[in-house]
């Protein structure tokens, strides 16, 4: 099968997360199942426009907003390239809309989470902030209703499934997200101190403010508290981030391998994400043991099981977040439960399933 898949990030992007890993693993798992892979995607500094990466052909042309779809239109219909047999419409807030221009192929929806709670979030300068919250709220569910409503979906969570079918969508499947190890983990054992780890992006809809309040918070009924933070963000954003926790350690992008030293290190991981398709952080710090203290929301919820890997406050209660994390400072029972649930998911398992699902719809 010849598949074109469109996605506003690839492989590269200084702000790829954890959906365009997801949607890499499956394009390669389905180049190792014998199938013919392009991905369009939007370019970035210093890319290439073309690139053969593990056997899936990447293809970089336009901006991650509208130039990438706009684009894709046109190569779809004009570009030289063999007829393509399915098109992946990868969402991320906005979709490509290809139930209006795809005709000659079959689509596949791919989504790790609608944006709902999330467009009230954005960073845009106010007032201007006020539009995509406001039209983005009304409109998304409108675009699945009127659009993609007899499309098939691949998502990741069952959260994303029950969201999805409030839109009206009706034909889903659920394929777990998997998780990429070291080839080593790190032999390293947790901090003497109490340590509490943040690792996202830092942006406000991931919840590093509530995560930096909860730290104030929480350090003045601990003696000894230790609070990491592992991400990137706009610089002017860390500068305001790092004068609201000054005792906060700012690590910024770390590699892999460092990356899941600091999980081991570390005695929970911290992650008051508002709203999220499936916690991939999460999986990978239950993987070395460590458990997690998050918001009882979609996506959250269905990686951490309560009480067992972690445990989920209420949305949006910093004073629930602080109590939870001294329950886990003083519960010594986590590190077995949570590399048991971390052993449920690979991309192999991952790729496979969405591999008969491809050939299926």
């Amino acid at each position: 099968m010849n598949i074109l898949i469109l996605s506003w990030r690839g492989p590269g992007h200084p702000s790829a997360g954890g959906a365009e890993q997801s949607t890499w693993q499956h394009a390669k798992g389905w180049v190792k199942a014998g199938h013919q892979v392009t991905l369009l995607t939007a370019v970035f500094v210093g890319c290439q426009s073309r690139e053969i990466k593990d056997g899936v052909n990447i293809l970089r042309i336009g901006d991650q907003f509208i130039g990438v779809r706009v684009s894709a239109f046109f190569w779809y219909w004009f570009g030289k390239h063999p007829a393509i047999d399915l098109v992946v419409d990868e969402f991320h807030g906005i979709p490509f809309f290809t139930p209006v221009w795809v005709f000659k192929s079959k689509i596949l929806g791919f989504i790790h989470e609608v944006a709902q709670p999330v467009w009230h979030l954005n960073t845009w300068p106010k007032p201007f902030n006020l539009i995509p919250a406001v039209i983005g709220k009304f409109a998304e569910p409108l675009v699945f209703k009127w659009l993609y409503v007899q499309i098939p979906f691949m998502t990741v969570s069952e959260s994303t499934k029950k969201d999805l079918e409030l839109f009206g969508v009706k034909k889903i499947t659920v394929v777990h997200n998997g998780i990429t190890l070291p080839r080593k983990l790190p032999k390293v054992i947790k901090e003497k101190t109490f340590t509490i780890i943040y690792l996202s992006a830092l942006a406000k809809d991931k919840g590093i403010e509530d995560a930096l309040k909860v730290f104030n918070l929480i350090k003045k009924k601990i003696p000894k508290v230790k609070f990491w933070v592992v991400g990137k963000g706009n610089p002017d954003y860390v500068s305001y981030l790092q004068n609201m926790c000054p005792e906060a350690k700012f690590w910024g992008f770390v590699t892999e391998e460092l990356k899941f030293e600091l999980l081991t290190r570390a005695h929970v991981l911290l992650f008051p994400s508002v709203h999220e398709g499936w916690g991939l952080v999460i999986v990978e710090a239950a993987s070395v043991g460590t458990p997690t203290v998050a918001y009882n929301v979609s996506g959250v919820r269905d990686s951490v099981i309560d009480g067992k890997t972690g445990i989920l406050a209420k949305e949006r209660n910093i004073d629930e977040l602080a109590i939870s994390l001294k329950k886990i400072k003083s519960t010594k029972s986590w590190d077995f439960n949570c590399k048991k649930w971390a052993g449920n998911f690979s991309w192999e398992k991952s790729a496979k399933n969405s591999g008969s699902l491809i050939i299926e719809i």
